[in-house]
C-alpha cells in the first residue's frame, strides 16, 4: 500500500503554477483533508501528481478526468468550493 505523505508535504504540493488551482487545492487541504478516509487521502495524493494543464481542464470542466477515482475527487473538491 502506498504511504500517506505528511500534511506539510501535501500543502507544498498544492502550490501550483496556476492561481486557479492554488485557490482550490490549498484550502481543501486546510479545511477538508483531515476528514477524508485514508483511501480518499491516497486518491487526493495521487491527484497532486497530475500535471497542471490536466488538473486545470478537469476543475474548469473543459475535460472529464478519465480516471474514475480521480474524477470523483475532483467533483468532491468542486462541491466543497464556497461561491
Amino acid at each position: 500500500m502506498t504511504q500517506l505523505f505528511p500534511k506539510s508535504r501535501l500543502k507544498w504540493a498544492c502550490r501550483r503554477g496556476m492561481l486557479e488551482l492554488d485557490v482550490l487545492l490549498g484550502p481543501f487541504v486546510d479545511e477538508a483533508f483531515d476528514e477524508l478516509p485514508d483511501a480518499d487521502k491516497l486518491v487526493f495524493q495521487r491527484l497532486l501528481e497530475v500535471e497542471d494543464p490536466d488538473l486545470f481542464a478537469w476543475f474548469m470542466g473543459h475535460e472529464k478526468c478519465p480516471d474514475a477515482e480521480l474524477n470523483k475527487m475532483v467533483q468532491f473538491i468542486l462541491g466543497r468550493v464556497k461561491v
